[in-house]
């Protein structure tokens, strides 16, 4: 049955080493089961209920993506988006949590859509590498900022907007302890750094006082209070416009990004390097975001760390299969997430925005017209604290360089109408 449904001697494997790859990739993502539930409670959704939709959205998710793809690749409620939605969405722009879940069930709709046109690699290939790279770094440095607030390294100052907080507080010391963990453990590749670091903090807490005990193993949390709590009349006003179309674009292209660069790194690229499958794994990620807001979690999307487990030899669905049902018995688990405290997971999101500002390394540095958006997209995420003012700012930025400097036909149609629109929208809306 195995052997008809992933072909695993046609892709050189078995199902003991596609086992072991599932182990491996969960590990190193297991930290989202502990991390979403943290940053999306600062929006006033319930804790429990959260952990629930993170780890049944990844557990379906990753399902669709092993058995209808047939890939390695595990999905999860997306770090950056979650970010998004809480400070950007619900605390920022002012909306209710069931509206912004709202807002990312049509961006799943509409990704679904997309996937399913044959329009969508035209799209896809439509924007810039380095605004790509850019938006990438963006929300790695706006998560930065997230964690280093989150442990009380950074504070908030009258004169200079922010400033250094009280080092020897036990949360900051925790904290610099848990990312130093973590960054030591990925260099010696001990599979799971992030997660290990985060119970390792955790443990210290607990034991000198700074933390609550609360359990390890339990029945899961109920559901309800976030389950189909979305608001979809909310999510159509004309002010939702650019966040429905934030979460799809960058959905979208994190999607993208990380499907090609997780399979080139399989070799499950054909001879013109193209994805086989692509609509099928597309459409995985789409209604993985579409089922994640009806089970009350922000945009779920494909996880990088696959690479992870596809480094272990993991070359098929059954992979995906494995971390799916993994994430099933995480939901038993529950007691063990309350116990994180906030500074225990500040060093795994200060740990994911190192590995996402990397994305500055591939822009082109000898072209002032490309570095220089791409430089203001970055910066903008965190100083603004929004995503999609930062984009808003990078597209803007890139059509104006290339046109002013008679270089119009770099930007393709697609770049210059999200211009436009940005335009419009920081002028009117």
């Amino acid at each position: 049955m195995l052997e008809k449904l992933f072909d695993l001697r046609g892709h050189g494997t078995t199902v003991k080493t596609e086992v072991i790859a599932g182990i491996t990739t969960f590990l190193t993502m297991a930290y989202i089961a502990f991390v979403n539930p943290t940053i999306l409670s600062d929006a006033g959704m319930d804790f429990g209920a959260v952990f629930v939709a993170t780890c049944i959205a990844a557990a379906i998710g990753t399902l669709i993506m092993g058995l209808y793809a047939n890939y390695p690749i595990a999905l999860a409620p997306g770090m950056g988006l979650n970010a998004f939605f809480t400070y950007g969405v619900v605390l920022g722009m002012g909306h209710s949590w069931q509206v912004a879940l709202g807002a990312v069930f049509l961006s799943g709709i509409l990704f679904v859509i997309l996937s399913i046109l044959p329009v969508r690699e035209w799209i896809i290939n439509a924007i810039p590498k380095g605004l790509k790279m850019a938006i990438s770094a963006g929300i790695g440095l706006f998560l930065g900022i997230i964690a280093l607030k989150n442990a009380g390294i950074i504070v908030d100052h009258p004169a200079t907007l922010v400033t250094i907080g009280d080092l020897t507080a036990w949360p900051a010391v925790l904290a610099l302890l848990g990312f130093a963990i973590m960054v030591a453990l990925d260099r010696l590749k001990v599979p799971g750094a992030v997660i290990i670091g985060i119970l390792a903090v955790t443990a210290v807490g607990i034991l000198i006082g700074v933390s609550e005990f609360k359990g390890i193993v339990d029945l899961p949390p109920d559901p309800s209070p976030t389950f189909l709590q979305l608001d979809l009349a909310g999510a159509f006003q004309i002010a939702l416009l650019s966040v429905v179309f934030t979460f799809l674009f960058v959905d979208l292209f994190d999607t993208a990004g990380t499907l090609i660069g997780v399979a080139h790194r399989a070799g499950l690229l054909d001879s013109e390097g193209k994805l086989p499958r692509l609509r099928q794994a597309l459409m995985a990620n789409s209604s993985a975001s579409v089922i994640g807001s009806a089970l009350g979690t922000s945009t779920t999307t494909s996880y990088i760390e696959s690479a992870s487990g596809i480094k272990a030899g993991g070359r098929t669905g059954l992979t995906a299969v494995v971390v799916a049902l993994l994430f099933l018995l995480t939901l038993f688990f529950a007691p063990l997430a309350g116990t994180v405290p906030a500074f225990a997971t500040a060093p795994a999101l200060l740990f994911v925005a190192c590995l996402m500002t990397r994305g500055l390394a591939e822009i082109d540095w000898d072209d002032v017209t490309e570095y220089a958006p791409a430089v203001l997209t970055a910066l903008s995420m965190p100083l603004t604290f929004s995503i999609a003012h930062g984009i808003g700012l990078g597209f803007i930025a890139y059509a104006a360089v290339k046109i002013l400097t008679g270089r119009i036909s770099d930007c393709s149609v697609a770049v210059l109408i999200i211009a436009a629109a940005f335009v419009l929208k920081f002028a009117y809306l």
